[in-house]
């Protein structure tokens, strides 16, 4: 990178070898002389309207919840890591779960911010287990799958929604452990396709056991809500 110092000063990027068409979301790009002959640059994120940023940045989170419900692609979450899905799949999770308000009850508040806690600190000590055992990604990338892997999860407490708004009995009871156990075994084994290769040969089964216990926990809560 060069700075030219001429009078408007501006930034000029050389070809270094990465590849600059298509930046990764999250970082701030910077003007990139094209290759037409009228000298244009092509204008970074601080220069276009808002509303471009917000479909740039929900068209890179639908990306990847597609990648989750189909994880055939093992790179998707950890080249381009966010924590705008999980922090949706939370937000709607713990919106959901707390239940209605009761007079002999407070306002959900403790509830809200049990299931907040659950799934942060949850995620927090998984990876940190992983980076223990050796684990060669980030800790946000880590974050970040295992958030964004909550969505299955998430789709089974709608589905168990509208099975409660049925009734209530054993028969609706069966179905909702059914769907519940579709969504960990879904949330589970899309998360072993994202992380499963960043662990030791020898050590996969000690980072697989708690991201099981991690789902499974949160699951729970989904099975045991019943209102």
């Amino acid at each position: 990178m060069a700075l030219n110092n001429s009078n408007p000063p501006r930034l000029e990027l050389y070809d270094g070898g990465v590849e600059t068409s298509a930046p990764v979301e999250g970082e701030m790009s910077i003007p990139i002389p094209t290759n037409d002959l009228s000298g244009n640059m092509e204008f970074n994120t601080l220069d276009e309207p808002v509303m471009e940023t917000i479909k740039r940045d929900l068209k890179a989170v639908g990306s990847k919840f597609k990648h989750v419900l189909y994880p055939v692609e093992k790179k998707s979450l950890l080249k381009e890591w966010d924590l705008w899905g999980p922090l949706l799949l939370c937000t709607f999770m713990a919106m959901v779960l707390q239940g209605t308000e009761r007079a002999d009850s407070n306002d959900g508040g403790p509830e809200f911010a049990e299931v907040f806690v659950i799934v942060w600190v949850g995620a927090f000590v998984v990876t940190l287990n992983s980076k223990l055992l050796g684990g060669h990604i980030s800790f946000f990338q880590s974050v970040c799958v295992l958030g964004y892997c909550l969505l299955p999860t998430a789709l089974a407490l709608v589905a168990c929604e509208f099975i409660l708004m049925m009734g209530s009995s054993t028969l609706m009871f069966m179905l909702r452990f059914m769907v519940t156990c579709l969504g960990f075994c879904w949330a589970t084994f899309a998360s072993m396709v994202f992380l499963g290769d960043s662990q030791p040969p020898g050590k996969k089964g000690l980072a697989v056991y708690p991201m099981c216990l991690f789902y499974f926990v949160i699951s729970w809560l989904v099975l045991s809500h019943t209102e």
